[in-house]
């Protein structure tokens, strides 16, 4: 229950992000436009190279970010529908899956073994980390940075909580 919800936090922390940096005027704050680009690109190929592993298929990519920054209307979508191809690929595993192994290697080359539950986690807190950095780089060009943690999540979803 606990990785269903966060998966849905993550998503939800992500959006307030995207939204976030949408909001930027690309003249006036362009640099911070530019680093919230580069961080959501990494984010995106991360994404995107753990998902091949947990499917066990050939990665997409051979780095974890690129010299030519998608816009980020591309990064929006691709970004989207990783938060919803994850949501329901950890919804479709059956009882057990969650903690059996893959293996895969790094773009670095290095080798790699987590658990199912563990790749899906370290997407989480990957998202985290550099939702943190964009963060920071909006409240230095004046943006709007957004509350995005767990519990103004939760507390969103389930109000009653507030005055359980």
């Amino acid at each position: 229950m606990l990785l269903h919800n966060t998966l849905h936090y993550k998503a939800w922390a992500d959006r307030r992000t995207l939204d976030a940096v949408a909001q930027l005027d690309p003249l006036k704050q362009h640099e911070a436009l530019a680093f919230a680009r580069q961080q959501f690109n990494h984010m995106v190929r991360v994404e995107e190279l753990f998902r091949a592993r947990l499917l066990g298929e050939p990665v997409p990519h051979d780095s974890t970010n690129t010299d030519t920054l998608p816009q980020l209307d591309e990064l929006d979508r691709r970004l989207t529908a990783a938060n919803q191809w994850l949501a329901a690929y950890h919804d479709g595993l059956k009882p057990g899956q969650l903690q059996e192994p893959i293996r895969f290697v790094f773009v670095d080359g290095k080798q790699g073994m987590l658990s199912r539950e563990e790749a899906i986690f370290h997407l989480v807190n990957h998202g985290t980390y550099h939702r943190g950095a964009i963060g920071h780089a909006l409240d230095r060009a004046d943006g709007n940075r957004p509350a995005d943690t767990y519990t103004v999540f939760i507390h969103g979803a389930e109000p009653e909580r507030r005055n359980a």
